[in-house]
């Protein structure tokens, strides 16, 4: 099932980083990044991901940077926190905010910033705004909704919602369509952010994209690097966190990783004024284990290439080396992979046709803004990334068993289609019916659920009529008599890789609708 991408009033592509924010503007078949003035007066091609405190009042972007106050960065790796939920307080200062609200503050300063300090601010004036955004491709349910609902009520109107690698396709295409042919027609897409890690494989047969897996790892990104040179810093000086001002080291390591290129030889900090020069080999050395991480992590997605011509176990796949002929490349996208030993290590693992974007912090925003173009004509075919199911009793109650919904590699609906929908019907056994609901990355052999687990639901039904008024958190569940009503449950999958539960009482119409991470 392919999706057409027709936005023809979308202008902006926006990628909401962890360190960065990005934003791409489709213009006449050129995505151009928008550039941004600080208070300074200096142009930049991002926004800071960040928020600080200062007398009761939040301040986002450069205006945090600018204040004398903490800063608070990479909040968005909250949203992808098992425990991440609309309402999670979260403390700033002196402030006290929900998570929703928080990133609907910071999204609704993005949008004031398109509009009052961007390079385009006089063209976009009189035009309403409307976006295409991203969220990593391991995103659970509750961080898609979470992050498609906040940028609607930071009035940025979205239109629709892609996962990162797959933008990054789309701008692999726009910037190296000589290098695909009718034999070399999958792309690998390796992209590592300030906070994400994922990897995707795409069939890119002229304008049509197909994801055929993906892989990932939710808690690997820019940020551990950071917290790797931080520590060889303080070992170098002789000193504990307790010594120094952790946020601003740790800027300084960001900033000085940063402009590490091939031929740098040191990477030099300062504490207390002195000098602090790591050589480059330990700081490549030290953050290796990191690198291995995300190539372990992307072995799956090999795999699946491996499968798609039927030589599992050779070439890429079982990490050779070997050059293979059906790839026509992996694309190195996000803003933490030019760091140069990533590039260095996927050439040393995987050969030759390993192709870095020329601007890698800002392929995904660039390739969002090509998916706002109609004239463009790419069509894209997604996939749910993970596994969706509830827990059951089986063996007639001694047990508890996982039953799989939707799972890994499920192909999402095109935009304004019917949702994907699964059915189920039973005669209730119970009183109140206890579903509880899971997202997992993976299953084992024996259908267990494993890796990066997120409790996607909880939801409580009134099977006996009485309890349909009442509270039901303190009904105990309780076998009933006879048979119970029937019952049928509709799991619904949309566009977004969004699930929603119908339960509905068939015998008396009576139902309740659960949007799953709400």
């Amino acid at each position: 099932m392919r999706t057409a991408l027709v936005c023809a009033a979308v202008r902006l592509g926006i990628d909401f980083g962890t360190t960065r924010t990005v934003v791409a503007c489709a213009d006449r078949g050129n995505y151009p990044v928008l550039a941004f003035v600080d208070d300074a007066g200096d142009s930049h091609d991002w926004i800071p991901s960040v928020v600080a405190e200062k007398d009761g009042a939040l301040l986002f972007g450069f205006d945090a940077l600018a204040s004398d106050t903490t800063v608070v960065r990479s909040f968005k790796r909250l949203l992808a926190d098992a425990e991440a939920r609309p309402d999670r307080p979260i403390r700033i200062g002196a402030v006290s905010i929900a998570l929703a609200e928080l990133v609907t503050r910071f999204l609704a300063h993005v949008r004031s910033a398109v509009l009052e300090r961007s390079t385009l601010k006089e063209e976009l004036k009189e035009e309403p705004l409307r976006s295409v955004v991203a969220v990593p491709a391991n995103a659970s349910g509750a961080q898609r909704l979470l992050t498609l609902d906040a940028f609607r009520r930071a009035g940025l109107a979205p239109i629709a919602m892609l996962n990162e690698p797959s933008a990054a396709g789309f701008e692999y295409t726009h910037r190296h369509r000589n290098t695909l042919t009718s034999k070399r027609d999958h792309v690998v897409v390796y992209d590592l952010g300030g906070g994400t890690f994922d990897a995707s494989l795409v069939r890119m047969r002229g304008l049509a994209h197909e994801v055929l897996t993906t892989g990932g790892d939710n808690h690997l990104g820019g940020d551990d690097f950071d917290e790797v040179i931080l520590d060889l810093v303080l070992a170098a000086a002789q000193k504990t966190r307790a010594d120094v001002d952790v946020a601003r080291l740790r800027e300084q390591c960001r900033e000085a990783k940063e402009r590490l290129n091939p031929s740098s030889k040191k990477l030099t900090v300062e504490i207390d004024d002195a000098p602090i020069a790591i050589p480059v080999s330990d700081v490549y050395e030290a953050c290796t284990p990191l690198v291995e991480r995300s190539i372990e992590a992307m072995l799956p997605v090999m795999r699946r290439l491996d499968a798609e011509d039927g030589s599992a176990g050779a070439g890429s796949g079982s990490g050779s080396g070997e050059e293979r002929d059906d790839i026509a490349g992996i694309y190195v996208v996000g803003g933490a992979s030019e760091l140069p030993i990533v590039g260095r290590a996927l050439r040393s693992r995987f050969g030759r046709r390993v192709h870095r974007s020329p601007y890698a912090s800002g392929a995904i925003a660039i390739g969002l803004a090509i998916a706002c173009d109609e004239a463009a004509g790419f069509e894209l075919v997604d996939r749910f990334t993970r596994t969706f199911g509830v827990f059951r009793e089986g063996d007639g109650g001694n047990a508890i068993t996982f039953d799989p919904i939707f799972t890994r590699d499920t192909v999402l609906p095109s935009a304004g289609a019917a949702p994907v929908a699964f059915r189920r019907r039973y005669r209730a056994a119970h009183n109140v019916g206890h579903f509880r609901f899971l997202e997992c990355s993976a299953m084992d052999e024996s259908g267990r659920p494993r890796g990066h687990m997120v409790v996607s639901g909880d939801c409580l039904f009134p099977f006996e009529p009485r309890l349909r008024e009442r509270d039901l958190a303190g009904v105990p569940v309780e076998r009933t008599r006879g048979d119970g009503p029937r019952i049928e449950e509709e799991y619904t999958l949309d566009e977004h890789g969004i699930v929603a539960v119908k339960i509905k009482d068939l015998d008396a119409g009576f139902e309740r609708v659960f949007q799953l991470g709400a």
